[in-house]
């Protein structure tokens, strides 16, 4: 069938909307219509060849739409169900049988590696268009999908904002939900107040965090951030971070939650931390990007510093969850959106990049 893709030729230049042929669903695969897509930074990173999947390539996995046709070995889905689609797992190996399948041995084989586990793509065009990314790729009006990157929702659900739940907000609400769990009363810093940090400052809320605090350099998406439930905000361009945060904690932060990537603001997500407090490191940077800090003032501590996919989440019971939360008025993500035509997507990505939109999000229907 003929659909309407957006395709990375080139790294980082703009996304070209282009027909493409796609074939039908095989017997473990799903055909779903797109109605919308979340642009993650991760879709940018890739275009920009920081991760680098083979081009020319269609992105987009946090999509969200109605399932249009199955395969026959199909289940658990069926034509005119509405999914939000997320991440694939093998469900086979030890992580995923321990259930926890964001760190499925055989994600980068069935997320990044730009084709289906055996090679193949099945979306065609000028070129070997790779098109299975998060083994979706989204940035299309329909795309393929198989079982374990589909999660069902019920009849009524707004597929216009619903997309980002399948990445973003999932990995930002799930570090804190999942994998931090603070306790009531805690206090909790997140670096970066962008689609992923807000989610978190959300979910530590929920969590029943008293000391919430975002750091940005963008004084709207600080702004953003006390609508949604900060305590306090700071400008990470004036004045010493750390020292402000252990002023407003009195000695430390419980969490912090570092979505930004940058090493110098890592240290900050590292010092500001209270004896035996956790850092949560989410940021998508370019390859070899490292991590330092004070090895003494690490040990003597006693702090941690923790990598976290996908917020630790299993999304047929978290992405439902998480928009209970959202149905009881706890969980907002929704203020986070920016609604963009499809063909508008290279707007999309610069006002991302620039930080005028929080979280973008691509309307196909």
């Amino acid at each position: 069938m003929r659909v309407t893709a957006a395709v990375v030729r080139e790294a980082g230049q703009p996304f070209i909307i282009e027909d493409l042929e796609l074939d039908g669903p095989r017997d473990n695969e799903i055909l779903v219509k797109i109605h919308s897509s979340g642009v993650c930074h991760t879709d940018i990173g890739v275009r920009n060849q920081w991760l680098p999947v083979p081009l020319p390539l269609v992105l987009g996995h946090e999509g969200a739409g109605v399932v249009e046709a199955v395969g026959s070995g199909v289940t658990k889905v069926a034509p005119g169900d509405k999914v939000v689609l997320t991440y694939a797992s093998c469900r086979e190996c030890t992580m995923c049988v321990r259930g926890e399948p964001s760190y499925c041995e055989q994600f980068v084989l069935r997320n990044v590696a730009g084709s289906r586990p055996d090679g193949t793509n099945a979306l065609h065009g000028e070129g070997d268009i790779h098109g299975f990314f998060f083994s979706q790729s989204s940035f299309a009006t329909y795309a393929i999908a198989v079982e374990t990157n589909v999660v069902k929702v019920a009849p009524d659900t707004d597929l216009s904002i619903v997309g980002p739940l399948g990445c973003g907000i999932q990995t930002g609400a799930g570090t804190v939900l999942n994998r931090l769990q603070p306790s009531a009363g805690s206090s909790l810093v997140v670096f970066g107040a962008g689609a992923v940090g807000l989610a978190a400052l959300m979910a530590a809320k929920v969590a029943g965090c008293t000391k919430v605090i975002a750091v940005d350099i963008v004084d709207e998406r600080l702004t953003k951030a006390t609508e949604l439930g900060a305590t306090h905000t700071i400008n990470a361009s004036t004045g010493d971070v750390v020292e402000k945060i252990r002023q407003i904690t009195g000695g430390g932060a419980d969490f912090s939650v570092d979505t930004t990537a940058v090493t110098s603001v890592v240290k900050q997500a590292v010092g500001c931390l209270a004896l035996k407090g956790t850092c949560a490191v989410l940021g998508f940077g370019k390859a070899g990007t490292e991590i330092q800090v004070d090895m003494l003032e690490f040990l003597m501590a006693g702090r941690t510093i923790t990598g976290v996919t996908e917020g630790d989440a299993r999304p047929d019971e978290f992405i439902p969850r998480l928009l209970e939360l959202h149905r009881q008025g706890r969980f907002p993500f929704d203020q986070l959106i920016t609604s963009y035509k499809f063909q508008d997507i290279n707007v999309a990505c610069d006002d991302s990049d620039s930080g005028k939109a929080i979280k973008p999000v691509l309307q196909m229907v």
